[in-house]
């Protein structure tokens, strides 16, 4: 019974493997995109509906965050339907917010349901550094990183058949979508595959940071500055699902000189 469960959940891997449209990184996808849209957006009402919501039209912190935002969705949707993959965001109703809380915490549900939280602010401190943390959450998203890290996960559990995928009140895949896309949470199961994910979204982040109009060499300050921000508290990056500081400073200066390529500057 052991071998046969072997074999069923390796042909399972193998099946839901598919190439990401733009990283050309094959990825195990064991859920429809179209039904993590709607766990986000129910997710996502809630956390709105919990939070103290800063308004666009009375305060200029959250209209640069929906005018950023904006800008990059923009950027996104366009270099997708350059390369005839437009297809990679159908479903995508973009929705920018700005919440009151003290952390210095950014995400992106899939759908581009997007919160930046205003203790990050102090930290981005203009514009292009905070294009650079939302052109980071939102390849997250638009990269389908969250899909993959679930079906891993799903994997683990046990819950790989057609007949779990499918069934969206799943509370075990309900479970799992909160883990992984619940404010501020983490998975640690895979932690060398969630570096890669990181990189990926610095790397393509940049990119479209640099076509909304934002200098992308900003990415190098921010990060210095979230270093310090730490204040050494950090884990070893063995333990973390996230690149140690300095190494995802050099990696991002390797980055730079394709990034710069797509820059070109906009009027605000």
């Amino acid at each position: 019974m052991k071998k046969i469960i072997i074999f069923l959940i390796t042909i399972t891997f193998f099946a839901a493997c598919s190439k990401n449209a733009v990283t050309g990184r094959n990825q195990l996808s064991l859920l429809p995109e179209s039904q993590l849209q709607e766990m986000a957006v129910t997710e996502y009402q809630s956390f709105l509906s919990k939070s103290n919501v800063v308004s666009t039209s009375t305060n200029k912190d959250a209209e640069m965050v929906r005018r950023v935002g904006s800008r990059i969705a923009t950027a996104i949707t366009e270099y997708y339907t350059k390369q005839g993959k437009g297809e990679v965001l159908n479903g995508y109703k973009w929705e920018f917010n700005l919440v009151d809380n003290k952390e210095v915490n950014a995400w992106c549900m899939p759908g581009g349901k997007v919160v930046v939280y205003t203790g990050l602010l102090p930290v981005t401190q203009n514009e292009a550094a905070l294009a650079v943390v939302l052109g980071h959450e939102i390849t997250h998203a638009v990269a389908r990183h969250g899909n993959e890290r679930m079906s891993q996960e799903m994997l683990t559990q046990g819950l790989g058949s057609l007949l779990d995928v499918a069934t969206a009140n799943n509370p075990k895949v309900n479970g799992i979508f909160n883990t992984v896309y619940g404010p501020g949470s983490q998975l640690g199961y895979a932690l060398p595959n969630s570096r890669s994910q990181e990189y990926e979204a610095d790397h393509y982040g940049l990119i479209f940071s640099a076509m909304a109009g934002y200098n992308p060499r900003e990415a190098v300050s921010f990060w210095e500055r979230m270093a310090a921000a730490s204040g050494g508290q950090k884990p070893p990056e063995i333990l973390s699902t996230h690149p140690a500081d300095a190494n995802r400073i050099q990696k991002i200066k390797g980055y730079m000189d394709e990034a710069l390529k797509y820059y070109k500057p906009v009027n605000k």
